[in-house]
């Protein structure tokens, strides 16, 4: 069984663009360096050697240096995406720049405006607006819509001014977000002179810095000479030079486009599928069911897991079902993430579960096997079966030859390693389709780096790229249904998980300690007892045959006890069950009091809820997920399936 590969983990490059509105009409030259540049990205996604999915220029559609910039990307087949700061109706109206209030209300009426400039500039608005793919940020339309009126309407009213000034910059830098968040690239047309003005080109540049994504930068005044910056430091130490910086463009496209052959998303769909957990696979989620204090210790652990087939109508159907119901919902985007982001998450998570069975199971059979090597070499005592010494001598080497058999298996199939890869890249996408469906991504710079390989981190970024924004217009009560029906529920879901999970583990943790310490005090017990009966046959208290006749009963129990208590222990060290426990302790923290902010939300009023805070709270509940993993990989990083010793 597998699922296709090439729909989600497909190389995909985005690229953003943001420049003054009249970052091309003061300097026509700047459009022909913007079609050098699209020009030389094309050449370098060429000589990758692949037919690789269509570039996405992800604009906000200003005019000027967007409208330019999105021409050009037209005429070589490139996806426009545009997140608009505001509704299509608005976002014509204020790009056409009308003097009057009655132009302004025929704009927003969907009629044409007196003023020809201003007809014109809406339509250029309009045409790009209708070659697009829109994600609509317009909860606050008619509020700012009464600002612009009354702006437009007393026009010496500072008040009115400010405010909606002010309103107008901060979605500006919301939409910006969001486009940098979708972007691989940004290109910036600017002169450095301004970055203080919210939503202006110079604070989106140094929000993108900030963010990790690189920005190509092009001074108009120097549109010849253009660089590629990573860090906000760079861009306040740059020198003006000659020359295009073609190496580090070629670097950024070159990471995301590689293919990473020995190590990419292709080591996860060449993994096998098992449809169920193994007996001998269990003896770890045994350990759970005995100490773990939830009841039936001894019940079936037999696992089966969800087909990538089936996920949209078992698991996630209820997901699927809410996003559906969102008002103004994009349903083929809701079809995709059903189609392609579910089925990779159910594989990559079923693979992990299996491999995290056979890898943390074969390192608990070591330290069993370990403690019954010793028993066997030691049992023929309390039997009396000295003379067949030699069939407890094979019976031992057997068991150590299972170890041996066992690490290096487990070091061959690289158990550890592919646990550890395909779980991250399960958790990743785990949470994907509530990013998706709000049009939050997590920035290409702020992927966190695994232990030795990248490429579930690439996968997961792939498959973000891969679906894209959903083109849907953001309403009051699109936002509400996306706090209560996806953001809350998975939030309370992935904090009950966590919660009982911090529980059985802790429960674990204890059991073991106190087995451990039992056995332990049992073999002081055996051993004092023996040295008693021992010291009352010398001084006369006792028959000399009460301490020799069970000699070899106290033996074997003077050995096998403490090498019981060692592995026992030995257990609960390589499980690391208390850790494990406090790191889901802390992370059913954090997501409880996402899931408080989230409920005082949804208690007030429908204006208190906007698109920034719900992509904030996006973003958190993202980060907790992302801080588990990191925490998690920290304990187990170092804990390789090795020999017991």
């Amino acid at each position: 069984m597998t699922i296709q590969p090439s729909a989600i983990f497909a190389p995909r490059l985005t690229v953003g663009v943001t420049g003054r509105r009249d970052g091309t009409s003061n300097h026509p030259h700047v459009g022909d360096v913007i079609e050098a540049v699209f020009e030389t990205i094309e050449a370098r996604r060429r000589q990758a050697g692949s037919a690789y999915e269509t570039i996405s220029l992800h604009t906000l559609l200003a005019p000027g240096v967007d409208q330019v910039a999105a021409a050009k990307a037209t005429a070589r087949g490139w996806q426009i995406v545009a997140p608009l700061p505001f509704g299509q109706r608005l976002n014509v109206a204020l790009n056409a720049l009308p003097q009057t209030p009655e132009d302004a209300r025929a704009l927003l009426a969907g009629r044409e405006p007196a003023d020809r400039e201003v007809a014109a500039r809406a339509e250029a608005t309009r045409h790009w607006i209708g070659q697009a793919r829109l994600f609509e940020m317009a909860e606050h339309d008619a509020e700012i819509e009464a600002l612009f009126l009354a702006t437009l309407e007393a026009p010496g009213d500072v008040e009115h001014t400010v405010q909606f000034s002010a309103a107008v910059s901060a979605r500006a830098a919301l939409a910006a977000q969001v486009m940098i968040e979708q972007s691989d690239l940004l290109i910036g047309i600017w002169d450095g002179q301004r970055k203080a003005r919210v939503g202006g080109t110079g604070h989106t540049i140094v929000t993108a810095l900030e963010m990790g994504t690189p920005v190509l930068l092009i001074d108009p005044n120097r549109p010849d000479n253009w660089s590629v910056f990573y860090s906000i430091e760079e861009l306040v130490s740059r020198k003006d030079g000659g020359g295009q910086d073609l190496e580090r463009l070629g670097a950024v496209i070159a990471n995301v486009l590689a293919e990473q052959p020995e190590t990419g998303a292709t080591e996860l769909l060449r993994e096998r599928w098992h449809p169920h957990s193994g007996h001998v696979t269990a003896i770890y989620r045994r350990i759970e069911a005995l100490f773990g204090g939830e009841g039936l210790p001894f019940r079936a652990l037999t696992q089966s897991y969800e087909l990538p087939a089936a996920i949209a109508t078992g698991s996630a159907a209820a997901l699927l079902a809410n996003a559906r119901a969102m008002p103004g919902a994009d349903l083929r985007f809701v079809e995709a993430v059903g189609e392609q982001i579910l089925p990779a998450f159910a594989w990559a998570d079923g693979i992990s579960a299996w491999l995290s069975d056979a890898y943390r199971s074969g390192m608990i059979a070591n330290f069993a096997l370990s403690a019954l090597a010793v028993i066997a070499g030691v049992v023929y005592l309390p039997l009396g079966a000295a003379g067949g010494k030699w069939v407890f001598a094979v019976i031992e080497f057997l068991l150590l030859a299972s170890i041996l058999t066992i690490t290096w298996l487990g070091a061959r199939r690289r158990l550890h390693a592919r646990w550890f890869e395909t779980r991250r890249a399960a958790e990743y996408l785990r949470h994907a389709p509530i990013m998706l469906l709000t049009g939050v991504a997590r920035p290409a710079g702020r992927w966190p780096r695994g232990a030795g390989t990248n490429w579930p981190e690439a996968a997961a970024h792939r498959a973000f790229r891969a679906m894209g924004l959903p083109q849907v217009k953001v309403t009051s009560q699109f936002l509400r249904a996306a706090l209560q029906s996806l953001l809350l529920r998975h939030v309370t879901d992935q904090q009950a998980y966590h919660e009982a999970k911090a529980r059985r583990l802790a429960n674990v943790h204890r059991g073991l300690d106190r087995l451990s310490e039992g056995l332990f005090k049992l073999a002081v017990a055996s051993v004092t007892a023996y040295l008693l009966l021992k010291g009352g046959a010398s001084l006369r208290l006792a028959p000399s045959a009460w301490a020799e006749n069970p000699s070899g009963v106290f033996t074997f129990l003077g050995v096998a006890l403490p090498t019981c208590a060692a592995a026992i222990a030995g257990m609960r060290f390589f499980g690391d069950f208390e850790r494990f426990a406090a790191i889901s302790e802390v992370t059913a923290e954090k997501l409880d009091q996402i899931a408080k902010r989230i409920g005082h939300l949804l208690a007030g009023s429908e204006n208190g809820i906007d698109y920034a805070g719900v992509a904030r709270l996006a973003h958190e509940i993202d980060d907790a997920v992302v801080a588990e993993i990191e925490s998690w990989q920290a304990v187990f990083s170092g804990k390789h399936i090795a020999l017991p010793a």
